[in-house]
């Protein structure tokens, strides 16, 4: 397996790294069809038409939609099931996870003007919010912690998680998570039909206020049908990682953490920029031999195939540019000095300092949130934090003072453009 290797001193290297990092989340109509059709049935019918789509799609044999909650006894008894070094495990990575969000929390706040007006600003968190979970066999514990920690954080009132749940393949990792993170509801429903019935309600399900969680294709198309009566988080890409290393790190290190995203499938992306030459050869071995000990070695060579690169910068600002231009989901400054590359870099999902910090880390149990953009949104966008679940409300309070210099101010503007009533009302205070 012959990683692609590009330069950054080659002619049309823009164009290279322009098509190696492009995707293009297709929407295929076929999918976009059927979802549209669950998510109208479930509108409709409610919990008729969800019991009869968790039959068909997640192979549930329910006869009423009260078989498919998992009752809060049950997290908490596959907690009590798990294997010590299990538990503490997941236990320490939610103290972490937990500590780290409580420093995003925001307070609400006000000032007065000169005039007596108050103006300010309201937080509160948001009242019930929906976790999806992928379940089975591609089942997720990290991801019950890092949706339901910050939310809870926040003060969010309900929590009402989905995850389908055939029978034999329940996860008791991830019902012990749901446990720790103080999940309310547990629903054994996934798919469009568990996104359709959050977004929109039934009468078991509750309709909440915003959908946070990874999903296969179906999920993310329910999820971009409903946005609008509901919030989501984001729709998630494929997985990236981007290295940028000094040429000092043990190249099989380097190797194992470009493995570390190409193995969650066929489309993730994973780019090695170095100044060294020779270090990149030495990834490009070790790659060739400790590939064929990995599980998922198919996965991971087809990512590396289609999207993956070993990239020969000029130096170490050339590869923060081009690591800026890419905006990956995960950056490694796998250098010598990192806190000197931090200030270069503005586009980055999360940032990783230094030889010894493995992206792998941040995906458990660092503290930080995994849930990230991807696809170079990260030029506008940030991780799942506190603030994605709580509003922000301006408050005004204007004095008698106020409404007699505002009112002129706001009749003068309103007149210009053509508000009569606004101006007429902003004038009728002025005393």
């Amino acid at each position: 397996m012959k990683l692609r290797r590009l330069s950054t001193r080659a002619a049309g290297f823009e164009n290279e790294l322009a098509a190696l990092t492009r995707y293009e989340v297709a929407q295929d109509d076929a999918i976009e069809s059927l979802v549209r059709g669950i998510i109208a049935d479930v509108r409709v019918r409610g919990d008729s038409a969800l019991l009869e789509h968790a039959r068909r799609y997640d192979r549930m044999p329910a006869s009423a939609l009260a078989e498919l909650e998992i009752p809060k006894a049950a997290l908490a008894s596959a907690f009590a099931s798990l294997a010590a070094p299990q538990a503490e495990a997941l236990l320490e990575a939610a103290a972490r996870i937990r500590r780290y969000h409580l420093r995003q929390l925001a307070a609400s706040w006000d000032y007065t003007e000169e005039d007596g007006t108050l103006l300010g600003q309201r937080i509160t968190a948001l009242d019930r919010v929906g976790l999806y979970v992928p379940g089975g066999r591609a089942a997720y514990p990290s991801s019950v912690l890092m949706n339901a920690l910050p939310a809870r954080v926040a003060g969010v009132r309900e929590l009402i998680m989905t995850s389908p749940t055939p029978p034999g393949e329940g996860n008791a990792l991830v019902l012990a998570a749901a446990h720790l993170a103080g999940v309310d509801r547990v629903f054994a429903i996934g798919g469009a039909q568990a996104i359709a019935a959050l977004a929109y309600g039934t009468a078991t399900v509750p309709r909440v206020d915003k959908i946070v969680g990874p999903g296969n294709a179906y999920v993310a198309a329910a999820k971009r049908q409903v946005f609008g009566a509901v919030g989501i988080d984001l729709i998630a890409g494929p997985s990236e990682i981007l290295v940028i290393c000094d040429g000092q790190t043990d190249p099989e290190w380097v190797a194992l953490d470009l493995f570390s995203q190409a193995e969650h499938d066929e489309v993730a992306q994973a780019i090695l920029l170095s100044p060294d030459a020779g270090f990149l050869d030495a990834v490009q071995a070790a790659a060739e031999r400790l590939l064929p000990q990995m599980p998922r070695r198919a996965v991971i060579e087809a990512s590396l195939a289609a999207r993956g690169a070993l990239i020969e910068v000029r130096d170490l600002d050339d590869a923060c540019e081009v690591a800026n231009r890419v905006a990956p989901e995960h950056l490694e400054l796998s250098v010598e000095d990192p806190h000197a590359l931090l200030p270069k870099v503005r586009n980055a999902g999360a940032i990783f300092l230094g030889r010894w910090t493995s992206e792998a880390i941040g995906d458990y149990c660092a503290g930080a949130n995994h849930v990230l953009p991807t696809g170079g949104t990260a030029r506008f966008s940030s991780a799942l934090g506190v603030y994605d679940f709580q509003k922000r409300t301006s408050v005004i309070g204007v004095s008698p003072e106020g409404a007699a210099r505002l009112g002129r101010i706001a009749a003068t503007l309103a007149e210009g453009e053509g508000l009569h009533a606004h101006a007429r009302s902003a004038a009728a205070r002025i005393r």
